[in-house]
């Protein structure tokens, strides 16, 4: 299956599914009352996983949850193609006060589950994916932060009707897809080398992610510590925690035109804000300004000195969506 034929598949209705509840084991009568657990603090993160239900069977989606688990104002951040949640740990801590915030890792990366059949990593089973999640936080609308293809997965949920997204953040990706990033992505994804040490994976993810922007060795060193993991196989070294089966659909077929969304995006009607690193190859400028006029009419805004794509970890970043996440 093409990377194209994937997308094809993004007007395809999922099959509704929901969460499996789980039933509490019930106390023997004898036993004394338990004190209560303590709570963690609002800022530290916890870590939980969801069953979800794909094309071929049950797949387990972990996710990270910020700020105080009872608050009904829920935010959800989707990262990119081969990221995961903890992208989003500084964004979350910022949040924290106002919202629970909730990042998942996209089956396939992260904590997340690989799928057998790599062919079923498309975009049905995403948003499918993310209808289970926000049914098991039990909330009946959330506020939507997407970085690209996260981002791609919130316009297809936000155009649904009585969908549940009530404020939109698209993350450098918009409607048109271009096919000069879809290829200088396809050169990375699934390729990535073992690495002896961290020292060596922290380079390797600079030179790739370089177009991040200038983040500090701190905040390098964070994305690291959550890229990669001690290989499986009882050798030394550290690989990348996603499957490399990704990479499938960018090598079945050419990479030829850019990708059209604008019916998609079309369908959007809450409030949007798209933001743009000036210098990225996958939201073109004339894009960006055609999103301020069409749909829902996106409020924008470009960060200096960033590609694609910006990983809202400075304050000017982190302010920006703080404040039309407010703006509810």
């Amino acid at each position: 299956m093409s990377f194209f034929s994937t997308l094809q598949r993004l007007f395809r209705r999922a099959p509704p599914v929901a969460s499996t509840p789980t039933s509490p084991t019930p106390a023997p009568p004898t036993a004394a009352p338990a004190a209560a657990p303590a709570s963690p603090p609002r800022h530290a993160p916890r870590e939980r996983s969801v069953q979800c239900m794909g094309q071929h069977g049950l797949h387990r989606m972990a996710y990270t949850e910020w700020g105080d688990p009872h608050n009904p104002r829920v935010v959800v951040c989707v990262h990119g193609l081969t990221r995961n949640g903890r992208d989003f740990d500084e964004l979350a801590r910022a949040l924290a006060d106002d919202y629970r915030v909730v990042c998942p890792d996209v089956v396939g990366r992260g904590r997340s589950d690989w799928l057998g059949d790599k062919a079923d990593y498309g975009f049905p089973t995403y948003v499918n994916d993310m209808v289970t999640l926000i049914a098991r936080l039990d909330v009946d609308a959330v506020h939507w932060v997407g970085t690209s293809m996260g981002g791609i997965i919130g316009m297809l949920l936000a155009s649904q009707p009585n969908t549940p997204i009530t404020r939109l953040v698209l993350n450098d990706v918009g409607p048109v897809i271009t096919a000069t990033s879809l290829r200088r992505i396809a050169q990375y994804v699934g390729n990535a080398p073992r690495f002896a040490s961290l020292a060596a994976a922290e380079s390797y993810i600079r030179e790739v992610s370089a177009p991040f922007g200038p983040l500090t060795d701190a905040q390098w060193q964070h994305l690291t510590s959550f890229s990669v993991r001690p290989v499986t196989d009882g050798q030394d070294g550290f690989e990348m925690v996603y499957d490399p089966g990704l990479g499938e659909i960018f090598r079945a077929a050419p990479i030829l035109n850019d990708i059209d969304l604008w019916p998609v995006y079309e369908g959007v009607r809450c409030p949007t804000l798209a933001l743009r690193g000036a210098e990225s190859d996958l939201l073109e400028p004339a894009t960006l300004a055609a999103m301020a006029v069409r749909g829902p009419r996106a409020q924008t805004v470009e960060f200096a000195g960033v590609g694609h794509a910006p990983m809202l970890m400075d304050a000017l970043q982190i302010g920006v969506v703080r404040d039309f996440l407010r703006a509810a």
